[in-house]
């Protein structure tokens, strides 16, 4: 107990201490915590302060932050999928699907192409290529929903129509990429058993079927009638119990169970009461407890040493240029499409470039299943921490030293309802 008390307190007061860092330097916190998980991982502490390491991490030690990281993710996921109204989504479909469809579709192709030689290069052996295509290009097209939400928050855009749009794309991102995800792990876990395959694809559409046909249904009839206008202790309790028969289900079918703590957030009520309650009393033990363990977990698979080699940096750096050219060019094109300036839609390509915690849940995820190598999961985790840092910079050099002004991002295009999505780093 005593090693694992000094353990909680060492990757607390380093991830804070990263985090608040990230925002003294214009980054989002998210960034700090990131780069603290790295820190007290074997690149950093474990390279230069081998006997530290060794004793604060010993063989065997993390089975517990394995479980209470991944505790802290369903609960991530869940809150998640509770900011995100698919019923305005849907009131937005043509402007939202072809800026989102592209902004997936043009990475996803990138992922294709390059694909094949990673695969090559630094795949574990015995990985379907199907599989392993539909990681890369999840992780080359994904959007970080809860950090773009951060920044559009502390730049003042996020009921601007500019903001509505990009948050909109990246929650039907979000969608697509847990569809696509749930997918590719059914296809790795049945990829020798064509029956088992199906037989997982019809369990996996009928759970999908049962939430939003049958128990969304019966949520929001509860919230309509007003019967519970506030969270009681009772409706918490059945909430996460919920939650967790969510995820324990899509974990059966054999997917993942964060998928299934997703959907059980897609299908919470929109009651803007429950919704508050829900961030007011996740949000601080997971964010500041919960998923640092995770972020410490990453730094710990995160092989820095890796990028000495030059044909890592050297497929790192396509990586990045691919999934950076693909996701702002695919969702600049859209949105000049429908009417925004170059300007504006560049920014909203830069903003869809966002990655950061989303990215890394399913890297990890990737690596867990050994779809990833150490090299391969090296490689889209520097991508993932350069591409969300270059967020802030590149909006600065895109609007000038000047923020946009709220009147300017709204006459580019009708203003639509923005959604509520203020969520804590």
């Amino acid at each position: 107990m005593l090693l694992f008390l000094t353990q909680t307190v060492v990757i607390l007061l380093v991830t804070l201490t990263c985090g608040w860092i990230a925002t003294k330097l214009g980054q989002v916190r998210v960034i700090g915590q990131i780069i603290g998980g790295i820190v007290v991982g074997p690149s950093l502490v474990g390279r230069f302060f081998p006997h530290v390491y060794a004793a604060l991490f010993p063989n065997g030690s993390l089975a517990a932050f394995e479980v209470l990281s991944t505790l802290g993710l369903i609960l991530f996921l869940f809150i998640v999928g509770t900011e995100i109204d698919l019923n305005e989504l849907y009131g937005q479909r043509t402007l939202i699907t072809l800026t989102s469809s592209i902004s997936i579709l043009l990475p996803f192709c990138i992922a294709v192409v390059v694909a094949y030689p990673l695969q090559a290069r630094f795949a574990p052996r015995g990985i379907p290529s199907s599989t392993f295509i539909l990681f890369v290009g999840i992780s080359m097209s994904i959007t970080a929903f809860p950090v773009l939400a951060k920044i559009l928050e502390e730049r003042g855009l996020l009921g601007s129509s500019l903001g509505t749009i990009a948050i909109s794309c990246a929650a039907v991102d979000d969608v697509v990429a847990w569809l696509l995800l749930a997918v590719a792990l059914t296809l790795e876990r049945s990829s020798n058993s064509p029956a088992s395959l199906l037989l997982r694809l019809l369990a996996l559409i009928a759970y999908v079927a049962v939430m939003f046909r049958v128990v969304r249904p019966i949520a929001s009839r509860w919230q309509r009638r007003r019967l519970y206008p506030v969270m009681s202790f009772e409706i918490w309790g059945c909430t996460l119990a919920g939650v967790f028969a969510s995820a324990a289900c899509t974990e059966a079918i054999g997917v993942h169970p964060l998928f299934g703590a997703f959907v059980a957030g897609l299908c919470l009520p929109r009651n803007r009461d429950w919704q508050n309650e829900v961030r007011r009393s996740l949000n601080t033990i997971v964010s500041i407890f919960l998923l640092p363990l995770f972020f410490v977990l990453t730094g710990i698979h995160t092989r820095i040493d890796l990028l000495a080699n030059r044909a890592v940096v050297v497929w790192m750096m396509i990586v990045l240029l691919g999934a950076i050219a693909g996701k702002i060019g695919g969702a600049a094109i859209a949105a000049r499409c429908f009417g925004q300036s170059w300007r504006n839609s560049v920014a909203i390509g830069t903003l869809l470039n966002t990655r950061g915690l989303v990215e890394l849940v399913v890297l990890k995820i990737a690596y867990d299943a050994s779809v990833f190598s150490p090299a391969l999961f090296t490689i889209f985790v520097s991508m993932t921490l350069i591409t969300t840092a270059l967020t802030n910079p590149l909006l600065n050099v895109i609007f000038g030293k000047s923020e946009p002004s709220r009147d300017a991002a709204i006459a580019e295009v009708p203003h639509p309802r923005p959604m509520d999505v203020r969520l804590r780093s």
